[in-house]
């Protein structure tokens, strides 16, 4: 498989993420198969070498210094489909294949469940991890299998959706971050020409249609892209409002009467509250673009922490700490980052 070591002319960290930030690595392998994928990954563990894998790079903070082992670039392509009038379509796709393109094409298809996930950046492989959502889907609703490579046990695992350990933005292979390589994902989803119920106002709100309602697929996604492309949330290499990694908070959950008076308030099964960090980093006194020329809050969205061109790492923590800082000293509540944090912290309790 190709190989690159830094003593080459290797790339940077920055090269490979949204945010164009990070240092180098020690060396990178980039994967084309499945089978070159645990290759790589396999000799790395049998030499005791740390691993990075890295596909979209969509969710990644590197530290400035980068990453002193093997990045194992996931670029693996693949797209099998078995239809079935009953149960729908069962779409299985390779990890290292571009998420959008595998929403337009399902809209194209006829297929229903993920046209509310239009424009998020990132591979297939890296939505179980994340347990990718937005406007009311998350790729749990529509997931079949993941399929795995098992570093501590050395085979391949494949996991039905109701052993992923699913719950908001967070999965098993998530909280076993060093265990589980995604190497393909199967989704089921119906078919028809209307996409799934709308279960989200603001989007309900933009398609005309009441909360539960349904509209055309193909008008669903289109209404997505634009109020993520308002939000500054489609990648666009000439505004530095999407030089970013998406939210950079998840919204906190707290009990009752931890929810500050006035912030939006979802009561959950377990007797918590979700609440929304945005509107506590606003009311904090963060308003959209706080910061400076090389790091700020997005113009256009608070919860994105954005480089606005010449920005390190250092520069976009010590602005992640300020604000995290600052919404705990008002609120009493420990924001906590969504995105991956290689070889760098915030300060503050991770919990």
């Amino acid at each position: 498989m190709p190989r690159v070591s830094t003593t080459d002319v290797a790339p940077t960290l920055a090269d490979h993420t949204t945010l164009r930030l990070g240092g180098p690595a020690r060396d990178w392998m980039r994967a084309a198969t499945a089978e070159e994928v645990v290759a790589a990954v396999r000799a790395c563990d049998v030499a005791g070498t740390p691993v990075l894998l890295l596909a979209g790079g969509s969710n990644l903070v590197v530290a400035d210094e980068g990453f002193d082992g093997t990045v194992v670039e996931i670029a693996t392509r693949g797209v099998r489909v078995a239809d079935d009038t009953c149960g729908g379509a069962f779409v299985t796709v390779a990890a290292g294949e571009v998420w959008d393109d595998v929403v337009a094409r399902a809209v194209d298809e006829h297929w229903v469940g993920v046209e509310a996930l239009s424009g998020i950046p990132g591979s297939v492989g890296a939505t179980p991890v994340q347990n990718v959502g937005a406007y009311g889907q998350e790729i749990a609703d529509t997931l079949a299998t993941v399929r795995c490579w098992d570093r501590v046990d050395a085979t391949y695992r494949t996991f039905a959706v109701a052993d992923c350990g699913f719950g908001y933005r967070t999965s098993r292979f998530k909280r076993d971050p060093h265990r589980f390589v995604v190497l393909e994902v199967t989704l089921q989803l119906p078919l028809g020409d209307l996409g799934a119920p709308v279960r989200y106002g603001e989007l309900a709100r933009t398609l005309g249609t009441e909360g539960g309602g349904r509209a055309p697929a193909k008008d669903v996604r289109e209404a997505v892209l634009g109020l993520r492309r308002g939000k500054g949330m489609v990648l666009d290499p000439d505004d530095h409002d999407t030089w970013s990694a998406g939210s950079f908070f998840t919204n906190p959950f707290v009990a009752p009467t931890d929810v500050p008076a006035g912030a939006p308030r979802w009561e959950q099964p377990d007797g918590t509250v979700k609440t929304s960090a945005a509107w506590l980093i606003e009311q904090a006194g963060f308003g959209k673009g706080y910061g400076n020329e090389r790091v700020s809050l997005s113009t256009k969205h608070t919860l994105a922490l954005t480089n606005r061109g010449g920005a390190s790492t250092a520069d976009l923590l010590a602005l992640a700490g300020t604000v995290r800082s600052g919404v705990h000293e008002r609120f009493g509540i420990w924001l906590v980052n969504e995105p991956v944090l290689v070889g760098c912290e915030l300060p503050g309790p991770t919990r």
